[in-house]
């Protein structure tokens, strides 16, 4: 079966939709911290211990890296491994299978998930590396053992014969 691969550019807008819906989440989850953290410190204690201030927010910036990073796992993990594609993908027309053309689980996705920190490593070399590999595969594609398709192409259907004797077709029968 000829697989019609996702090309970068459109693999590129799908991942920033979901990114972006990540940070709206993650802006959330900081005002939310933010307030929850500084119930307790009143300005009467920051004026009296100046370095208050800036403990409150390190705490904050550390919670918020730490709630971030697993927002950002939980959401691809899921999403690739329930359902084969994020909000983002599947806005594009996109699904991410397994190399022979299954649909993937929670462990693969998971892998795919980790490979996303290795191909960003190297200045996003592993996220460009998809397109100019002839299946479209990025470097947490080829860890995965994944490829990513479009679901756009056209795919010929053979149309039935139509019944001669009422000369319409059997599609209902």
């Amino acid at each position: 079966m000829d697989k019609h691969y996702g090309g970068f550019w459109r693999r590129f807008i799908a991942y920033s939709i979901d990114k972006c819906i990540l940070t709206i989440l993650g802006i959330m989850l900081f005002f939310v911290g933010t307030v929850a953290f500084g119930l307790g410190v009143s300005p009467y204690d920051m004026a009296e211990q100046p370095g208050l201030l800036f403990a409150l927010g390190a705490k904050v910036f550390l919670i918020f890296q730490v709630v971030t990073s697993v927002l950002d796992m939980a959401y691809f993990t899921y999403f690739h491994g329930t359902m084969g594609q994020t909000p983002g993908k599947r806005l594009m027309g996109l699904r991410v299978v397994q190399d022979t053309g299954e649909t993937i689980g929670l462990g693969t996705a998971f892998l795919r998930w980790v490979g996303y920190i290795i191909s960003a490593l190297p200045m996003l070399m592993g996220f460009i590396w998809a397109g100019v590999d002839r299946r479209k595969q990025a470097w947490h594609d080829k860890i995965a053992g994944t490829v990513v398709i479009d679901l756009y192409q056209v795919i010929e259907v053979e149309i039935p014969p139509k019944n001669a004797l009422t000369n319409q077709s059997n599609l209902f029968s």
